[in-house]
């Protein structure tokens, strides 16, 4: 992992939930341009800022590492949802799935 990853993540994540870097950056409790300086590489956050940025997406940092997911706080709460329903659901979602991704 390096810092270039950590910056694009964090531009990828904010991005695909629509918001802007000033308002995450006041948001976060920081001055207008504290994302625009961690996107453009002149800032990195602090360990603690780091949780608290990903505490704000809604994800874990295991999913902030996981960078094949695109919303991954959408597939936890599809898991989430999943783990409600009995055997026999379970295999129909199972077999839908599969159909959808051929």
């Amino acid at each position: 992992m390096n810092e270039e990853f950590v910056r694009d993540r964090i531009t990828s994540i904010r991005q695909q939930k629509g918001i802007s870097e000033y308002k995450m950056s006041l948001d976060l409790g920081h001055s207008k341009g504290y994302i625009q300086g961690i996107s453009s590489g002149r800032a990195m956050p602090s360990m603690s800022e780091f949780l608290y940025i990903c505490d704000y997406f809604g994800i874990t940092p295991a999913d902030f590492f996981t960078e094949e997911e695109t919303d991954p706080a959408l597939l936890r709460s599809v898991v989430t949802a999943l783990r409600a329903l009995n055997e026999k659901d379970l295999r129909l979602i199972l077999e839908i799935a599969e159909r959808l991704g051929k």
